[in-house]
């Protein structure tokens, strides 16, 4: 496999100016980096260092101001918006703090909502598969009020993954769960990594979350400014990445 087969996504100096003149704020400042298929990158750093741009820019929810985001081998940044849309909804999965299930479907039906929105019908094996595989096909009938905070979240993992994206997006997945669910939910994470070779992207400010990851990316003002390589296995993984934020934050 060549290296630009290996290569998920790839972002060249990506940046991203908010307003202009005077008012201008700059989000991301030359940004370059790949993800590599079937790893699992936690985005870390203070509150406004860029993180959630950044995953925007590269899931295709935002276009850069400048520079170029390659995904299923094509420029996001130089695709119009129905183009970036219709992008989106074959290769990218996406998972929120903010679980967005529909309360009145039932967890089988909210799994079915992407392939729906795309005008594609899923068969019914298909969706029990995606539950199943998040642990959850007995929960098929059930709607959100009737589930945890993590089995919703799970769910929400199920649905994203129901149109077999290349990419999986995470912002703050954990970040409205009980450290317990939290845990369950970080678990079937790596474990889709792991087994399933499903490149995941997550935004986090939990050391503990990002443990759970292959490598740890950090950024500052717009910029990457540190990476650490991390190793399973290692119970003070949680610890060495919690010492690196600490330093970005003085």
């Amino acid at each position: 496999m060549t290296r630009r087969q290996a290569v998920a996504i790839q972002l060249n100096n990506v940046r991203k100016v908010h307003g202009e003149d005077t008012r201008a704020v700059t989000a991301l400042d030359g940004v370059s980096m790949d993800f590599e298929r079937g790893s699992f990158t936690a985005i870390m750093g203070p509150s406004g260092s860029g993180k959630s741009t950044l995953l925007h820019c590269a899931a295709g929810l935002d276009r850069p101001t400048s520079g170029s985001v390659t995904l299923a081998g094509s420029d996001i940044a130089a695709l119009g918006e129905k183009a970036r849309t219709e992008l989106r909804r074959r290769h990218v999965g996406f998972v929120f703090q903010a679980i967005n299930l529909v309360g009145s479907l039932t967890a089988a039906q909210n799994v079915e909502l992407p392939a729906r929105f795309a005008g594609r019908r899923v068969p019914a094996h298909e969706v029990t598969a995606a539950l199943a595989e998040v642990g959850l096909e007995d929960r098929a009938a059930h709607r959100p009020a009737e589930m945890s905070g993590g089995q919703q979240q799970r769910v929400a993992l199920a649905r994203a993954l129901i149109t077999g994206p290349d990419v999986l997006f995470a912002d703050e997945p954990t970040g409205a769960l009980d450290t317990r669910a939290s845990k369950d939910v970080l678990s079937l994470m790596r474990s889709l990594v792991d087994d399933q070779h499903q490149t995941t992207v997550m935004v986090t400010h939990d050391p503990l979350a990002a443990s759970y990851a292959d490598r740890a990316i950090f950024l500052k003002d717009g910029r990457i400014v540190d990476s650490l390589e991390i190793e399973r296995g290692r119970p003070e993984n949680a610890a060495v990445i919690a010492a690196r934020m600490t330093g970005l934050e003085k």
